[in-house]
């Protein structure tokens, strides 16, 4: 049953991450960088709502869930990975390309420092850091469970912050291109 789910789950993150490959370039087109820089903290903020729903009031979705002839667990585990397809996709086809444009203003030794610093300090400390405070909560309170409430106020802390700096680049981005 598990290699039957990561392979349908892997099949769809393809599927979808070509389908918004696709769209990708329409968006950029029509909404332009700082829409297109949005949509996977979008994605994951409401994704995440929901997911976060099912698990903090899974007693209120319980009668939903059993008249879909399922629990409010399995349909927090689906969102979870519809969440993990839809963000994987936005950051491989918008949220890639739109950090990779927003050093093209840049002088060269500003391109170079910038794409150091992000890709040599900023991914691997974004990842350690997540996981980090994940164990941290998890020995903190005891469990993965106890710990979701606070998962969540971590994550729209973090998405706040997201859209803060997007769009805070996004302002510099189009005052560097428009002078261009």
């Amino acid at each position: 049953e598990y290699s039957m789910f990561m392979g349908n789950f892997s099949s769809a993150t393809g599927s979808v991450t070509l389908a918004m490959m696709l769209l990708g370039r329409t968006i950029f087109e029509k909404f332009g960088w700082r829409k297109a820089a949005l949509v996977t903290p979008t994605m994951i903020g409401v994704t995440g709502a929901v997911f976060f729903a099912l698990q903090l009031f899974a007693p209120t979705f319980a009668p939903i869930a059993a008249s879909l002839g399922t629990t409010p667990l399995m349909m927090a585990v689906m969102v979870g990975a519809v969440q993990n397809i839809l963000s994987k996709s936005s950051k491989y086809s918008l949220f890639d390309p739109c950090k990779e444009m927003a050093y093209i203003p840049l002088d060269q030794d500003s391109k170079t420092k910038g794409k150091a610093a992000v890709d040599v300090i900023g991914n691997p400390l974004g990842k350690s850091g997540g996981s980090m405070i994940q164990q941290i909560l998890i020995f903190g309170v005891g469990s993965l469970a106890a710990a979701t409430p606070y998962l969540s106020v971590i994550l729209v802390g973090l998405l706040f912050w997201w859209f803060k700096a997007a769009n805070s680049l996004a302002g510099q981005f189009e005052e560097a291109t428009a002078t261009e």
